[in-house]
């Protein structure tokens, strides 16, 4: 297999080089050679950017508390974007895309703080074992407490500016994250399918959690999701209504080694680790450094149980360091038992208009009906040696393909070096036939990236271009790549943001956790640098045409977990979209575009009976053209396009 050095630089050798604009954009069919995204200057409000068929429009830095926190992922609602964070969220108000302005930060710490909104409902996430039910910063200094968060929060944003906090919803594994899934056939609830992956927590803290498998208690809390049923007369009284095993009778999937330049790297943090008096234990089969948020409230139980106040003593350390492993073999339960196929997700997206959803669960990608939404079942499952952890999942618009990402390493990663597999950390597109989906192709951000730059697959949506299927998806510290997976056997990148790594010398907490179109524009959730804002420019991979097409799709909220099915009013700035995708794709003589273009044109500029002549006409010399295209499919929808605009019931636009 090529490395990933030679792939990449076999394409730049393939490419003609194109031409740079000041500022660093460029504006072609032909990705820039070299690419300008390899060696940018480090640092937080300063690095280097590289930009090509998109730009920047804004950035605005998080204020403080939040700027030394970790901001996360982003929802959507009316004129706002409603942006996660560690230490709570932010709601800004992008009414002027441009200059974006702080609406509200409610502070209200806890790990990782995911957002959705359905109409005037905030939801938000808490899996850390410091989050509060009151939100307060003081953290939870035991084991076992009942002033923990673990699970939904639930808001009443009808004022934005003062949110009302109605109600939390606990679980026994917390949210890392949550998917708002609507019943089309159910208008007075709405629900909520939450993925936590969290050790189990104490029945003493939260009765009914069982940490047992279920081969050993039919009880058990893993192997399974929550979903909560959310009346919207009552938003308080939410509660969970179902928590079905999706997971059951996976088989183990299949694992990639890790490269031994990650071998080395693991180790040399673990020694380091222990020679600074860290803690170390071995889970999932490798030694590893447990974090703070760990250690901290067993240190915290183990001062209380001697009936000590205060930080804990060297003693206290020696006996968490003496009892750790068995402690995390018992929360875990990883090293005990057989090796079986996951026991949790960690997101799902719903496409509640056809009825599926897709679940991204660390060794499996799944397939679920839920045309029952409270009790979501599987009906497809595949698994990847190239993968890591399946971290999240996009449908294309028509339902017909779905789209896996993999967060290698859990997203701490740097897996777009030079040397790195180009599977590893990326895409995987397959297409979706009576419920079965079969493996097409990978896609990966294709420029290198420095070892202090985390960089593998994660969130995105569609870019709502009528005809095609255009993603705009995050890298992390490589970055927001956007690509068309029209045929999903052969993705191409088309545009690309890049910035260079927050740190030079050191992985930095920066770089893009979340990259969404929102109407008109994408939004990114800058991890350590606040909230960019940036827009599409023309270009021969995309047309002033097909922007304007999806500028024509407006929505009222948005989760990019809950997928909604977009539709394009009949106009002719759509028709002109189809027919720059056929002149692209040679589905059309050069000669018949140009003849098209004038009839459009001549029809638009007319009234009345005129322009619907022109245009019925010209409807039936496209459902001629189509018989000889070599995309019939594409001239069918321009002509269907051309058909409603010559309706007078639609009213030609």
């Amino acid at each position: 297999m090529k490395s990933f050095h030679a792939l990449v630089h076999a394409v730049a050798v393939a490419s003609l080089t194109a031409c740079a604009s000041s500022g660093g954009v460029y504006n072609s069919t032909v990705a820039p050679s070299p690419d300008p995204r390899v060696g940018l200057k480090a640092g937080r409000y300063d690095a280097g950017q590289a930009q090509w068929n998109m730009r920047l429009v804004s950035n605005n830095p998080s204020p403080s508390p939040f700027d030394s926190s970790t901001n996360s992922d982003l929802a959507f609602y009316k004129n706002y974007a409603i942006q996660g964070n560690y230490d709570g969220y932010q709601v800004w108000d992008i009414s002027n895309p441009a200059h974006p302005t702080l609406k509200k930060l409610y502070y209200c710490p806890a790990s990782q703080s995911d957002v959705s909104v359905f109409r005037n409902l905030l939801f938000v996430s808490g899996e850390g074992t410091g989050g509060r039910l009151d939100c307060s910063g003081a953290g939870v200094h035991d084991s076992v407490s009942h002033d923990r968060l673990r699970g939904i929060r639930i808001f009443d944003i009808s004022d934005i500016s003062n949110p009302t906090y109605l109600a939390n919803v606990q679980t026994c594994r917390g949210s890392h994250t949550h998917t708002v899934v609507i019943d089309p056939n159910d208008s007075s609830n709405v629900y909520v399918y939450v993925s936590g992956s969290a050790p189990v927590r104490s029945p003493t803290e939260l009765p009914g959690c069982v940490r047992q498998s279920p081969d050993s208690n039919p009880n058990s809390s893993l192997f399974r999701i929550e979903v909560i049923k959310v009346p919207l007369a009552a938003p308080q009284t939410a509660a969970i209504v179902s928590s079905p095993r999706i997971f059951d009778s996976l088989a183990p999937p299949p694992q990639h080694g890790e490269m031994q330049q990650d071998i080395d790297e693991a180790k040399r943090v673990v020694d380091s680790a222990r020679a600074h008096g860290g803690y170390v234990a071995r889970l999932f089969g490798q030694e590893r450094v447990v974090s703070n948020r760990f250690v901290t409230p067993m240190l915290d139980s183990i001062v209380k149980a001697r009936g000590g106040t205060g930080a804990a003593t060297a003693a206290d350390s020696q006996v968490l360091r003496d009892n750790l492993q068995g402690i995390l073999d018992r929360l875990f339960q990883v090293n005990q038992r057989r090796r079986t196929g996951p026991n949790q997700c960690h997101d799902i997206t719903v496409y509640p208009s056809i009825g599926l959803a897709g679940g991204a669960c660390g060794g499996y990608g799944l397939l679920l009906d839920i045309r029952d939404p409270a009790n979501p079942r599987r009906i497809g499952a595949v698994s990847d040696s190239n993968f890591s952890y399946w971290h999240s999942a996009t449908f294309n618009n028509a339902g017909t393909q779905i789209l896996f990402t993999d967060e290698w390493g859990g997203g701490g990663q740097p897996k777009c070096r030079d040397y790195d597999n180009p599977h590893w950390g990326a895409d995987a597109l397959f297409t979706l036939e009576n419920g079965q989906m079969q493996f097409q192709s990978y896609y990966k951000m294709l420029a290198p990236q420095t070892a202090n730059e985390n960089c593998v697959a994660h969130n995105g949506s569609l870019i709502p271009i009528p005809g095609r299927d255009i993603m705009v998806q995050s890298w992390y510290q490589g970055g927001i790549s956007i690509f068309d997976w029209t045929d999903p056997a052969h993705p191409k990148e088309i545009a690309f943001f890049d910035r260079g790594p927050i740190d030079g010398t050191q992985m930095g907490n920066a770089g893009t956790w979340s990259a969404y179109w929102y109407n008109g524009h994408i939004y990114s959730s800058e991890i350590g640098r606040g909230l960019d804002v940036l827009e599409l420019t023309p270009s021969g991979l995309i047309s002033a045409n097909e922007i304007a097409a999806a500028k024509l799709v407006h929505l009222d909220y948005f989760n990019a977990q809950d997928q909604p099915k977009m539709t394009w009013p009949a106009t002719f700035v759509v028709a002109r979209a189809y027919v720059d995708q056929l002149e692209r794709a040679n589905g059309l003589s050069a000669e018949r575009v140009k003849a098209v273009r004038q009839e459009l044109s001549r029809a638009e500029k007319s009234q009345g009976q005129a322009r619907r002549d022109a245009l019925t006409l010209l409807a039936t010399a496209l459902g001629q053209d189509a018989t000889g295209s070599s995309d019939a499919a594409k001239v069918q929808k321009l002509a269907a396009v051309v058909t409603e605009l010559s309706n007078p019931a639609t009213g030609a636009q």
